[in-house]
């Protein structure tokens, strides 16, 4: 369902738009235009009075756990989780550092957005099946109204972009483009 309308205390929350996660190869769409047209989310918001959430991760975000897939190896380099320069430099902006898929858990972003009474996020990042769409459904679980900017997200497989907006979005909220989302900014 495209989406119908923004609430007057809507948020934007960007995942994982940093230094480590923008070199890998992406698709559908590439990190450089991803982060353009988040950076034109970000400045609409911000020229609203609306927050703006830079989400980064850091250290090893599959663990704890068993999984079947190979793990990362070694530490983190340093400045691998610093923001995109074309999303920072607004003291304004809360920075939320994870250390798992979605941003809810382990983080103070249900807090930081519940003081200022937000109702509704609009989501952008990399990767769409994993650090957006496990947000996604926390945000939904938590009772947000959920928005995803659908050219504003990319994943490490296509496919796997395409899977999440044709079957999990659908049920945790409403998709839209940067531009029908910023004709929609209260």
């Amino acid at each position: 369902m495209p989406v119908t309308v923004l609430d007057p205390t809507t948020a934007l929350v960007a995942i994982d738009l940093q230094t480590r996660i923008l070199a890998l190869p992406c698709a559908p769409y590439s990190t450089a235009d991803v982060v353009t047209r988040t950076a034109e989310l970000a400045a609409a918001f911000r020229a609203r009075g609306l927050p703006v959430v830079l989400v980064r991760v850091s250290g090893d975000p599959a663990a704890p756990g068993r999984t079947e897939a190979p793990r990362p190896s070694g530490r983190p380099l340093d400045g691998e989780d610093r923001l995109a320069d074309e999303l920072t430099g607004h003291p304004e902006d809360i920075i939320v550092t994870k250390r798992n898929w979605g941003a809810f858990h382990g983080t103070d972003l249900d807090l930081q957005l519940r003081r200022r009474g937000v109702t509704q996020i609009v989501l952008t990042g990399i990767a769409t099946s994993y650090g957006v769409e496990s947000t996604a459904r926390a945000a939904h679980e938590h009772g947000y109204h959920v928005t995803l900017a659908a050219d504003a997200m990319t994943d490490l497989d296509a496919d796997s972009h395409r899977h999440a907006f044709d079957k999990i979005f659908p049920r945790l909220g409403e998709t839209g483009t940067t531009d029908e989302i910023i004709k929609l900014l209260p």
